[in-house]
């Protein structure tokens, strides 16, 4: 039955223009445990505590919840996609399906830098939790040694192949958890030193005024968190039946990863000894401060173990995903280098050069921001920003389709709904872009407060001079901008076999 799975998952990627390459051993607890890793609670709530707790407080905890339901609309959108075209790559394939090569070169562009940023961003955040666990001081070269080493283990980690970057990410998930249940459950039974009410209470922020303008620069963290779901689309090629699949995994990385955000950052913000001092910046590492005061030297090395193998599991699923959309390109010939960017492993099954390239470039911005003072923060602030904006792209490219007469065909549809979750799913997008957008540091230099807007218009300009210069989508003769066309085709079908049927009726009273 399991073969026969492959064969009909083989013959639909067949059918959709593309020749089956990967080794599809990922199951769906494995593709969700990916997706789960990459949006990494632990990572999520312990990397970003203390800015929620200075911009906004500890009601800073809420934006998590918005920001889950805003991005599921986001998700089931995304699940329509990827049910009818479970392609290797995630966001580039989807919007070549649903506009065409120039727009899917677009969207695939800032997505792809988008993700090397955060894979830059992620070992160099884990890399103090790494210094705590053996003892070392935190300094800028020590952060930077460590992140490259854990940046060079990811790469040769992830050449072992699927099956290994499974396990890795199943063993990751069950570990990060345990972990956050754990740790949380036993700072609110013990360690609580806060009613639950402090999470509502907005202390000296918004004082005679509003609250809303901290909220929102707050709520920044749960923006910043809430996505990695697309990570199971990245690897359609290599799920068996990823019609129904991919879109499970996606919803279940979101109501499964943001309550365990939740509960891990309600444990750190009912345990804050001085909530003042870490309101005001005055207590710089408060996670640090929380965890020595709980479980003492021993048992707080411990927590950041656990915190560590959350890091080191979500650089592999964020190196793996960004490695397809790479691989998606070069198949596509939309990159230069594709054809050797496009060659998968004989003997594992993935792309070796696209992993290398994808740990490279990350291992770059890393060095950059050593030598160049500020270079790393204002680099990957265009992480978020860019992932948020690649992800409008396939929702309005959803939207552009519908309007074009496309009806999604997959396993999973919201049938009449999907208009109105489309719409609500483009709302919920703008408004978060132009929240991470909007500067809010008058005083800081202007490169600093308009970073993230700085790095967004690089990187367009850059792709979209590119596509002008060398015009990528012209290379390729892979299916695209036909989601309609595919629709349009099913109704004629249905049309002449229903005309058909009328025909042999008619026939046969005659008879």
């Amino acid at each position: 039955m399991q073969e026969q799975q492959y064969k009909n998952d083989d013959e639909q990627l067949k059918a959709l223009g593309y020749t089956p390459s990967f080794d599809r051993s990922m199951s769906l607890w494995e593709s969700f445990a990916l997706g789960f890793t990459y949006l990494s609670p632990v990572v999520g709530a312990y990397t970003l505590f203390t800015f929620g707790m200075t911009a906004g407080g500890p009601p800073f905890i809420w934006s998590y919840l918005l920001a889950a339901i805003g991005q599921m609309f986001v998700c089931l959108v995304f699940g329509e996609v990827v049910s009818q075209f479970p392609i290797a790559g995630g966001l580039y394939p989807w919007t070549r399906r649903l506009v065409g090569p120039r727009w899917a070169w677009m969207s695939g562009w800032v997505y792809m830098w988008a993700l090397i940023t955060t894979v830059a961003a992620v070992p160099v955040g884990g890399a103090p939790f790494f210094a705590y666990l053996l003892g070392f001081k935190v300094t800028p070269f020590n952060t930077t040694v460590i992140a490259l080493a854990l940046l060079f283990g990811s790469t040769l980690f992830n050449q072992l192949g699927t099956k290994a970057l499974a396990r890795v990410a199943m063993f990751g998930f069950i570990c990060e958890i345990a972990g956050a249940l754990m740790v949380s459950g036993y700072l609110l039974l013990y360690g609580r030193l806060h009613s639950l009410h402090i999470i509502v209470e907005t202390f000296s922020f918004g004082a005679g005024g509003s609250y809303l303008p901290a909220f929102l620069a707050a709520a920044l963290v749960g923006m910043f968190c809430c996505y990695g779901f697309e990570a199971c689309g990245d690897m359609a090629e290599e799920t068996p039946n990823p019609s129904k699949a991919i879109p499970k995994a996606m919803r279940m990385t979101i109501y499964i990863g943001i309550p365990v955000t939740i509960y891990a950052c309600l444990g750190l913000i009912l345990a804050v000894p001085d909530l003042q001092a870490v309101i005001s910046g005055k207590d710089t590492d408060p996670i640090n401060t929380i965890l020595t005061r709980n479980f003492g030297e021993i048992g707080s090395r411990v927590v950041y173990g656990i915190i560590l193998i959350s890091h080191v599991s979500c650089i592999l699923s964020l190196q793996a995903a960004v490695s397809r959309l790479i691989y998606a390109y070069a198949r596509d010939k939309m990159i230069v280098f594709s054809s050797t960017l496009a060659r998968i492993s004989p003997k594992n099954h993935v792309p070796s050069a696209a992993l290398i390239m994808a740990g490279v470039v990350s291992a770059v911005i890393v060095c950059i921001g050593f030598f160049v003072q500020d270079a790393l923060t204002i680099i990957v602030s265009f992480a978020a920003v860019g992932i948020y904006v690649a992800f409008q792209m396939v929702v309005l490219g959803a939207l552009y389709a519908r309007l074009r007469g496309w009806r999604p065909a997959g396993q999973f549809s919201l049938g009449h709904w999907g208009w109105l979750v489309n719409i609500l799913a483009l709302v919920y997008g703008v408004a978060a872009t132009i929240n991470i957008l909007w500067p809010r540091a008058p005083d800081a230099p202007w490169y600093m407060n308009y970073s993230m807007l700085l790095t967004l218009v690089i990187v367009v300009l850059s792709g979209g001079l590119y596509l002008f210069l060398e015009k990528p989508h012209r290379n390729s003769n892979a299916p695209a901008g036909d989601a309609w066309h595919i629709t349009r085709k099913a109704r004629q079908n249905a049309n002449t076999d229903a005309d058909t049927g009328v025909e042999a009726e008619l026939a046969t009273s005659e008879v």
